[in-house]
């Protein structure tokens, strides 16, 4: 009976964390589109780092979102690949405070020198740069997933400065946005 109850309370607990995540993500209405990556397919070297052994372009794809919820005040771009060797995954991207009003971002957006809107800025990104850092898995791994992100915040402004890491960026994201979508693409070497 106490191994019964014990099962029983397991799977009530697995259920109560597991059910919010499934319903939220069936729930989602917003959509993410790119005219230089695409959902599980191979990213072009445009998207690749250069530097770090890597010899690619570097430049974010383009990025089209529609659907996000009402109460959106601003919008978080992450790029995030959770197979690098690090324990921690690799945050290649993390823009923050995107207006509410925007709903594209030209390839290229997340270069240092990119204009970008409002109170918009690039967060410090893994190879301490706050910009997009291209895809750079170690050569012969098996090909990385690179996850693009786009969050629907309710603030508008984060309580971060350009210091924040991808990760602090990646804890307010998740823990807040009302909505997201994302794009899953691969590179490997």
């Amino acid at each position: 009976m106490k191994n019964l109850m014990r099962k029983v309370t397991l799977s009530a607990i697995a259920t109560a964390i597991i059910a919010p995540m499934t319903l939220g993500a069936a729930s989602a209405d917003m959509l993410l589109s790119s005219d230089d990556i695409v959902e599980g397919q191979t990213m072009d070297q445009a998207q690749v780092f250069s530097g770090f052994g890597c010899d690619g372009g570097n430049l974010s794809p383009s990025l089209k979102w529609s659907g996000a919820p009402e109460g959106t005040k601003s919008f978080v771009i992450t790029a995030y690949d959770p197979d690098a060797p690090t324990g921690s995954g690799w945050w290649h991207w993390a823009l923050v405070n995107l207006p509410a009003d925007v709903s594209e971002l030209p390839e290229g957006a997340g270069a240092i020198d990119f204009d970008l809107p409002g109170d918009a800025f690039n967060a410090r990104n893994d190879y301490s740069v706050n910009a997009f850092g291209g895809a750079c898995p170690p050569e012969g791994a098996a090909p990385h997933r690179y996850i693009f992100t786009v969050f629907a915040m309710p603030q508008g402004t984060l309580p971060i400065d350009e210091t924040a890491s991808g990760a602090l960026v990646g804890y307010f994201a998740n823990n807040t946005a009302l909505d997201r979508a994302s794009i899953t693409a691969r590179f490997g070497r």
